[in-house]
């Protein structure tokens, strides 16, 4: 006949295991732990549970009596079905009573980070035509800072963090710290609550225990009204075409006079013209700045008279081309194609060539604060606030209503317009888009001759 049997293995003055020992006949005992711990001074030898003389000990008390009734029903019904009953069973069984969700090192959100990183070569990536092999580069490294600040997080609330325990009030707390003790802008703190959501998604997918809502966990970015994009103008890229750097005494004074803005770059005529023709390609092809950057001879192709570049954008894999036809870009692809330098030296650039040429109206926008890390929203002048990201708003925005959008979401690599429109803070204008259709109706028309017809009276005369 089946037996459970609740007992201690040490008698040390200190809190023990509590095991249970489960009896199904003919010699076989099963031991496994409880999970449960008690001092043995407040357990009885006699009745095989803890003595009721604290508020504590009764609960316990209740506990194993519940084990007990919950074992004994799991046992009648499984060995009725012929299921095999063994310390694994018994586990399982001891789990299920309580509820208890079993923590392992696979359950561990740092360690689940690290297995997305490791697996990253080997990863599927949806992608419009079906799937793709290996993450990104930029994705791999956000999962990488993702991990840092998650290692940070753990510091400050000193455990580490189980994917099991990502409910609704931890995901409120770890939001808070993003926002007021990091300090994190709206878009950034955001976009961890974004990867948040996604390495849990990956994780039930693996098999590892998820909460309901950490599959349903809410991103967000900043509002329209709260962005502050900046761009360069064609009156602006006009300027910059224009501006002089052959005079280099005037550079030299200028760099005296500019400490900070030129610290970390040489000013000479041939770096201020390499900068300038990067500004200049960059703001009339619509790439990233990376892209933009690896730029070669080899990215460019003839067919005819007609100029092309060919680029496989780094972040989306898709592979885009742009007919090169603006003068002043062709001479650059042809005979100036300014030379590779690195991305934060492009940014220093930018800045001083855009000053040089007079962009330096007074604008609002954030700024990098090197002494806290952190962009600040402020009043700066325009040059100040420009870098390479500004080049593929400005070509969209430059030629958003000139040229119809599905053809600009083409060379800038957007998904979908609406992405596209958020890109260059504009919100879709039904009417514009009524009126330019009208327009290409009256050019696909212009020339067509109206043909008389001939329409009978309805007699026979």
């Amino acid at each position: 006949m089946a037996s459970v049997q609740f007992r201690l293995r040490s008698k040390a003055n200190k809190n023990v295991s509590i095991k249970i020992y489960l009896s199904t006949g003919r010699g076989k005992m099963i031991e496994v732990s409880t999970g449960f711990t008690i001092n043995p001074k407040d357990w009885s030898e006699k009745t095989n549970r803890p003595k009721q003389t604290n508020p504590e000990n009764k609960i316990l008390h209740a506990n194993l009596n519940k084990l007990e009734t919950f074992v004994f029903d799991g046992l009648n019904n499984d060995l009725a079905n012929n299921v095999l009953i063994d310390s694994n069973w018994l586990e399982t069984k001891i789990k299920d009573c309580f509820n208890r969700v079993v923590r392992t090192d696979a359950g561990l959100l740092i360690n689940h980070i690290n297995y997305i990183i490791d697996n990253a070569n080997t990863r599927k990536v949806k992608t419009n035509g079906g799937f793709k092999i290996g993450l990104s580069a930029s994705t791999i490294k956000n999962y990488t800072l993702f991990k840092n600040i998650i290692s940070e997080y753990q510091k400050t609330i000193k455990k580490q963090i189980q994917i099991i325990e990502i409910t609704k009030p931890f995901v409120e707390k770890f939001t808070n710290w993003l926002v007021n003790t990091k300090k994190y802008s709206t878009n950034y703190a955001g976009k961890q609550l974004e990867i948040l959501k996604t390495v849990c998604i990956d994780a039930e997918k693996n098999e590892i225990q998820v909460t309901p809502y950490s599959k349903t966990i809410q991103h967000f970015r900043e509002s329209e009204k709260d962005r502050y994009i900046q761009t360069l103008s064609f009156e602006e890229l006009e300027q910059i075409k224009n501006v002089d750097f052959t005079n280099t005494e005037q550079l030299k004074e200028f760099k005296k006079s500019n400490p900070e803005l030129t610290k970390n770059i040489s000013i000479t005529t041939e770096t201020l013209n390499n900068a300038r023709n990067w500004i200049l390609l960059g703001c009339e092809i619509g790439q990233r700045g990376g892209d933009l950057l690896e730029i070669t001879a080899e990215n460019i192709r003839y067919k005819g008279k007609s100029i092309y570049l060919d680029i496989l954008q780094q972040k989306t894999s898709k592979s885009v081309t742009i007919g090169i036809i603006a003068p002043h870009v062709v001479d650059i692809v042809e005979n100036s194609l300014p030379k590779k330098l690195q991305h934060q030296k492009l940014n220093d650039y930018i800045k001083v060539v855009c000053k040089l040429a007079g962009i330096d109206t007074i604008v609002k926008g954030t700024k990098l604060n090197t002494e806290t890390n952190r962009k600040e929203l402020g009043m700066f002048p325009k040059y100040d606030l420009m870098a390479s990201h500004c080049f593929r708003r400005s070509f969209a925005t430059n030629y958003y209503k000139k040229i119809p959008t599905p053809i600009l979401i083409n060379i800038t690599g957007h998904s979908k317009e609406s992405l596209f429109l958020t890109y260059i803070n504009k919100r879709e204008d039904k009417d514009a888009n009524a009126d330019l259709f009208m327009q290409f109706y009256e050019e696909l028309n212009k020339d067509k001759i109206p043909q008389l017809k001939i329409i009978k009276n309805g007699t026979n005369d």
